[in-house]
């Protein structure tokens, strides 16, 4: 039976999910209609929402395409490669693969969440690399199901913001600190129980998935630089070739990134956004490459994975414009919270928050939405607000299993398509909701 179950997410999501630029596009037109339907905004209201909302990700798409270039750049280089190799070594069966995987992007996800997806399919590849019969589908998924545990980490950015003294709740709530959410027994109980329980829920997955998937992972192996540059002596470059393949350079260069990231830590502690993280691996990989030719070689090839992100997030942010101003992300909220007891509020808004990420697949931008619904009546009915805010922070994560947004960077290093882990991740989503909602409803 449990291998049917499987089969059967893997063989539907497999025949029926389509591309992921093209489910944006139909999430496009879900919500047209929703705001018409449910909201009685007018088809032209509907319009301008989507044309007014759809370059607002433009920042975030940026950081999020230069997670993947420099993430691929970082890897490539022949440091990084040696220190994943040495950790694939770990894995020498498909079930230590799938369990190594999954537990290395889970602790990389609590510190970082850029830095987890990166990390998580890079690992993976070389994993796969070293155990080439393990399914590389199921592989990816258990790294990206550890970006599950992210807003329950160092990055987590509801708990960040309402730990801060001017965020725009602060009149009703106060600041509140991280040792009341993220580091509250609620959110360290369901932390430890997916940490542990998620490694054995691919294993099982593993053992109940017959087919192989043959693992294709060429498009990684890039022309070496070295074997370029072996044809070319000093004497035959010229003063630009020079220049292009000095030492020197990229370690002026790297010396000054690298100074900036320890003043950075040294100002503002671990603060690891996505930023600094972007930052550190651009300059490790400028150092790691040791010339800006091999260094502008690795970008090159780079580039050619961000294209997803590139074209889909502006639809994205549209949906988001649509969701917002239309109030549909609003009453949606509304109705769970019209139905919730002060024993059931927690999972309700749990719940409410992963139906609004499916549509808003932003941390910071669905807090926005939901959180002057939420805290409000939260208050009215005596319930602890951190709590609140870490039901929507898990809600928020719970559902970016089927949510194709996040996948992007991890799906354009890998080299799948999001039907090819889909499958497998909406297992993770219906284990992962057990956990969370007895622990929202009973801690």
């Amino acid at each position: 039976m449990l291998t049917g179950v499987t089969s059967f997410f893997d063989r539907l999501v497999q025949r029926y999910l389509p591309d992921a630029f093209l489910f944006a596009i139909i999430l496009t037109l879900v919500v047209f209609l929703l705001g018409i339907g449910i909201t009685g905004s007018s088809p032209g209201e509907m319009v301008q929402y989507w044309g007014d909302g759809f370059w607002d990700l433009l920042a975030f798409a940026m950081q999020m395409s230069l997670i993947v270039v420099t993430g691929y750049i970082l890897a490539n280089t022949p440091v990084v490669k040696s220190i994943l190799a040495k950790i694939s070594r770990l894995a020498d069966s498909p079930g230590k693969a799938v369990v190594l995987v999954t537990f290395v992007t889970a602790i990389a996800c609590l510190i970082n969440y850029g830095f987890g997806l990166v990390v998580g399919a890079l690992l993976a590849v070389h994993v796969a690399k070293r155990v080439p019969n393990v399914d590389y589908r199921l592989l990816m998924a258990s790294a990206y199901g550890g970006f599950l545990l992210w807003h329950g980490g160092l990055s987590g950015s509801i708990p960040l913001t309402i730990a801060t003294d001017d965020h725009f709740l602060v009149d009703s709530i106060g600041s509140i600190p991280v040792t009341e959410t993220l580091f509250s027994g609620l959110n360290i109980t369901i932390v430890l129980i997916l940490l542990v329980s998620l490694p054995l829920l691919n294993l099982w997955l593993l053992k109940t998935n017959g087919d192989l998937s043959k693992n294709n992972l060429d498009f990684l192996e890039t022309e070496s630089a070295e074997e370029e540059l072996a044809a070319t002596t000093a004497n035959e470059m010229t003063p630009a070739e020079r220049l292009e393949n000095s030492m020197i350079i990229s370690l002026l260069i790297g010396i000054l990134g690298l100074a900036f990231i320890v003043y950075h830590f040294i100002q503002n502690g671990l603060d690891l956004n996505i930023n600094i993280v972007n930052f550190t691996f651009l300059f490790l990989g400028i150092i790691f490459h040791k010339t800006p030719r091999r260094f502008l070689n690795s970008v090159t090839d780079g580039v050619k994975n961000a294209g997803g992100i590139i074209i889909q997030f502006p639809f994205y942010a549209g949906i988001m414009g649509m969701m917002v101003a239309s109030g549909l992300s609003e009453q949606m909220s509304m109705w769970f919270v019209s139905i919730s007891s002060e024993l059931t509020f927690p999972l309700f808004a749990f719940l409410s928050a992963g139906i609004v990420n499916f549509f808003v697949p932003s941390g910071g931008g669905q807090w926005a939405v939901q959180a002057p619904i939420m805290i409000p009546a939260s208050l009215d009915l005596g319930i602890d607000t951190a709590k609140t805010a870490m039901a929507v922070a898990w809600g928020d994560a719970w559902t970016n299993m089927i949510q194709p947004f996040w996948a992007l960077p991890l799906l354009a290093i890998a080299g799948l398509k999001v039907k090819d882990i889909m499958g497998f991740c909406v297992i993770i989503l219906f284990w992962s909701a057990i956990p969370i909602s007895l622990a929202l409803l009973f801690i």
